[in-house]
C-alpha cells in the first residue's frame, strides 16, 4: 500500500485519513472521561476521546447504588477499614498497594466530583447520604455494617457520567463518537519490549478508516460480561479493550474471575441494584425461608457478592426459586431512594414491589480480570488502561459493591495526570510516523475479511450445514453471526457459570475453540462501510470469542475455588499453589502463567491472614 499522507486516500473503495493527538482515550465511560479531565488539569491540550457510542450511552450509566468513601456521615468510618473489607472481599487476591491507594483517595474523589457538579443525595443535616453495602464493615471486620456508599438515589452512575461529560466538553476535549477501534498500532522490537503509537478506527457514520496516532493511548473500554446470555451488562460490553491487547500477544490477568450479581431479574438479567438490599430488602426461597442465614449468619444478604450468588445457586440446585422481597420497605425508602427499582420491576416484570415478590437469579455483572497495569495505569510504553478493562488489581477475585465507580474516578485521575506528564510534541510526531507504517499492515488484513464475490448467503440459521450439540459445521452457505454469538453465550452460560469443574471447562474451551475456527472463515458481504452493522457485529463477536478463550483457559488452569471462581472439583482455596494472579496470552497457542500478589502493607492490620472468609 502506498504511503498515506495528510489527505484522504482512496484504496479500493476505502477512504483513509489520519488524526494526531498528544493523548487518545478509547472509551467514553466514567474512566475515560475522568482521565480526559485529569489530563487537561495536568496541562495537556490536545486530547481526543474515541468511542463506539455517544458518551451518555456508555455503560457507566448502569451503575446504580453508589460510590464508596469513608466520609463518616452516618457513623465513624476509616479508609483503612475500607481497605480491609476490600482485601477480604477480594479473597486476598487484590494487591495491597493498589487497594490502599484506592481507599485512601476515596474522600478526595468525592470532593472532586462535588466540585464538578455531581448532585449527591443528602440527609437532613445537609451531608451526603451514605448507605450500607455488601461485605463492608467497621473496625477491621469487628464492627457492624459500614455506611460507606455515597449515592444519588439509585442513579449514581448516570449522574456522575453526565457531569463528567459536561466537564470534558467544557474543557475542549475532542470527541469521536460512533467510531469502532479495530486495532492497536503496536510496534514490537522484541517479545518483551513493545510500544503503542496509536490505533486504527472505523468511522461508522462516514465509512472512513482513520489512523489515530498519539504519544499515549489510554484504554477505558469496559468489561466483557456480554460473553454470557444472562447478564446485567449492556450490549456494548464486549471486552473490546482486552481483546485489542490480547490480539497483540500481550497478557491478560485474572480473566477467570467474573462476578455474578445476586439480583438480576430471573430470565432477563436486568439489574436490581444492591442498594435494595442495603436499604433493607432481603432474599427468600420458594419455601419462604431467608436462606442466607445458613450461609452468612452475620451479614446475611449483605455478605460479599460471590458468597450471596453461590448461596443462591446452591438453593436453585435444590429446586428452590429465589425472590427479592421489598414489600416491607416504607414508601419513603422506595420512592426517594429506589425509584429506579420500582420503575424497572413495573416495566419489565409487570409487578408491584409493594405487593409482589421479585423473581431473581445470579447474573453476570462485572469482570474483575482484564489488562494488567502498574499503579500508574501503564501497560506498555505508550499504552495505559483504566476502569473495568484494566486489572490493577483492586478487586482481586471478587469486587465489593460501589468500588467500581470509585475505581473509575481514582485511577482515571491518575491515568490522565501521568499521561499528561509523559506527552510531548516530539513523542506525538514520532508516534505519527510509526503509526502510519503499522496501520498499512492492519488495513491489508482488514480488507481480507471481505468476500470477493457478490454472492449473498441464506440467513435462516447459523449455517445451511448441520448443527450438532451446539457446535456448527460450516458449509458453502455461510455463517449467521447473531446465531454464532448466541451459541457462544449459551456455551459460556453452561460451562463458565457460578459453579465450574474440569469436565465443564474442558468442554467449554473445546466449543469456544471450534466456534472461533468457524468464525475465522466468515467473510463480510456488505461492502458499504457506512453503518455496516454486519461489520460491527463481526468485530464485537471476535472480541467476545477472544475474551471467552482467555476466561475459559484461565478458569481451567486455576485448580482451586477463590472468590467468584468456584470449582466444585476443587472446593477449597489453595493458597500454596494459587495465591497468585493468573496471566494468559497468545504465543504458541494459549499460554498460562502466574505472578505474585503484592500482599504486604506497612499498616499491620492490613497484612491479612489467609483464612476462610466468614460473613
Amino acid at each position: 500500500m502506498e504511503s498515506i499522507q495528510n489527505y484522504k486516500v482512496k484504496i479500493k473503495n476505502l477512504l483513509i485519513s489520519k488524526q494526531s493527538f498528544d493523548i487518545i482515550i478509547i472509551g467514553s465511560g466514567g474512566a475515560g472521561l475522568m482521565a480526559a479531565i485529569s489530563a487537561i488539569e495536568a496541562g495537556a491540550k490536545n486530547i481526543a476521546v474515541i468511542s463506539k457510542v455517544v458518551p451518555t450511552s456508555s455503560h457507566t450509566v448502569a451503575a446504580k447504588g453508589g460510590i464508596n468513601a469513608t466520609l463518616s456521615n452516618v457513623e465513624n468510618d476509616d479508609w483503612k477499614w475500607h481497605a480491609y473489607d476490600t482485601l477480604k472481599g477480594a479473597d486476598y487476591l487484590a494487591d495491597n498497594d493498589a487497594v490502599e491507594l484506592l481507599c485512601r483517595e476515596a474522600q478526595t474523589a468525592i470532593l472532586d466530583l462535588e466540585k464538578m457538579g455531581v448532585v449527591f443525595s443528602r440527609g437532613e443535616n445537609g451531608k451526603i447520604s451514605q448507605r450500607a453495602y455488601g461485605g463492608q464493615t467497621t473496625n477491621f471486620g469487628q464492627g457492624g455494617a459500614a455506611y460507606r456508599a455515597c449515592y444519588s438515589k439509585d442513579k449514581t452512575g448516570h449522574t456522575i457520567l453526565h457531569t463528567l461529560h459536561e466537564q470534558a466538553l467544557k474543557n475542549g476535549v475532542k470527541f469521536f463518537s460512533e467510531f469502532f477501534v479495530t486495532d492497536l498500532l503496536v510496534e514490537s522490537s522484541s517479545q518483551e519490549k513493545s510500544h503503542c503509537h496509536g490505533c486504527l478506527a472505523l468511522d461508522l457514520n462516514s465509512g472512513e478508516l482513520v489512523i489515530f496516532s498519539a504519544s499515549t493511548i489510554i484504554l477505558a473500554t469496559g468489561g466483557y460480561s456480554q460473553i454470557y446470555q444472562n447478564t446485567t451488562s449492556s450490549l456494548i460490553c464486549t471486552g473490546d479493550g482486552s481483546a485489542l491487547v490480547f490480539k497483540e500477544g500481550l497478557p491478560l490477568q485474572d480473566m477467570e474471575f467474573v462476578q455474578f450479581h445476586p439480583t438480576g431479574i430471573q430470565g432477563l438479567g436486568f439489574l436490581v441494584t444492591e442498594a435494595a438490599r442495603g436499604e433493607g430488602g432481603y432474599l427468600v426461597n420458594s419455601s419462604g425461608e431467608r436462606f442466607m442465614q445458613n450461609y452468612a449468619p452475620k451479614m446475611l444478604e449483605l455478605a460479599s457478592r460471590d458468597v450471596v450468588s453461590q448461596a443462591m445457586a446452591t438453593e436453585i440446585r435444590k429446586g428452590e426459586k429465589i425472590y427479592l422481597d421489598l414489600r416491607h420497605l416504607s414508601e419513603e425508602v422506595l420512592y426517594n431512594k429506589l425509584p429506579g427499582v420500582i420503575e424497572l420491576v413495573k416495566n419489565f416484570v409487570r409487578l408491584d414491589v409493594k405487593k409482589d415478590l421479585i423473581p431473581v437469579s445470579p447474573s453476570a455483572h462485572y469482570t474483575m480480570g482484564g489488562i494488567p497495569t502498574d499503579l500508574d495505569c501503564n501497560v506498555i510504553d505508550g499504552l495505559m488502561a483504566v476502569g473495568e478493562t484494566a486489572c490493577v488489581s483492586v478487586h482481586g477475585a471478587n469486587r465489593l459493591g460501589c468500588n467500581s465507580l470509585l475505581d473509575l474516578i481514582v485511577f482515571g485521575k491518575i491515568a490522565g495526570k501521568k499521561a499528561a506528564e509523559k506527552s510531548s510534541q516530539q513523542n506525538t510526531k514520532i508516534a505519527e510516523k510509526i503509526a502510519e507504517k503499522i496501520a498499512a499492515e492492519k488495513i491489508e488484513k482488514l480488507k481480507n475479511i471481505f468476500i470477493a464475490s457478490t454472492w449473498t448467503p441464506s440467513f435462516d440459521g447459523v449455517t445451511k450445514g448441520r448443527v450438532e450439540s451446539g457446535v456448527v459445521t460450516p458449509s458453502n452457505d455461510g455463517i449467521h453471526l447473531p446465531a454464532l454469538k448466541k451459541l457462544l453465550q449459551e456455551a459460556n452460560e453452561k460451562h463458565l457459570g457460578v459453579f465450574r469443574d474440569e469436565k465443564l471447562l474442558e468442554l467449554g474451551l473445546a466449543k469456544t475453540r471450534e466456534l472461533y475456527e468457524i468464525f475465522k472463515n466468515y467473510k463480510i458481504k456488505n461492502k458499504n462501510l457506512i453503518w455496516n452493522e454486519e461489520l460491527v457485529a463481526y468485530f464485537e463477536l471476535e472480541n467476545l470469542l477472544l475474551n471467552s478463550l482467555a476466561t475459559n483457559f484461565s478458569a481451567l488452569n486455576r485448580r482451586e475455588s477463590r472468590g467468584a471462581h468456584y470449582r466444585s472439583d476443587f472446593e477449597n482455596r489453595d493458597d500454596k499453589n494459587f495465591h497468585a494472579h493468573s496471566l494468559v496470552r497468545i504465543k504458541n497457542g494459549l499460554e498460562f502463567s502466574l505472578k505474585p500478589v503484592r500482599n504486604f502493607s506497612k499498616i499491620p492490620e492490613l497484612n491479612l491472614e489467609l483464612k476462610k472468609r466468614n460473613y
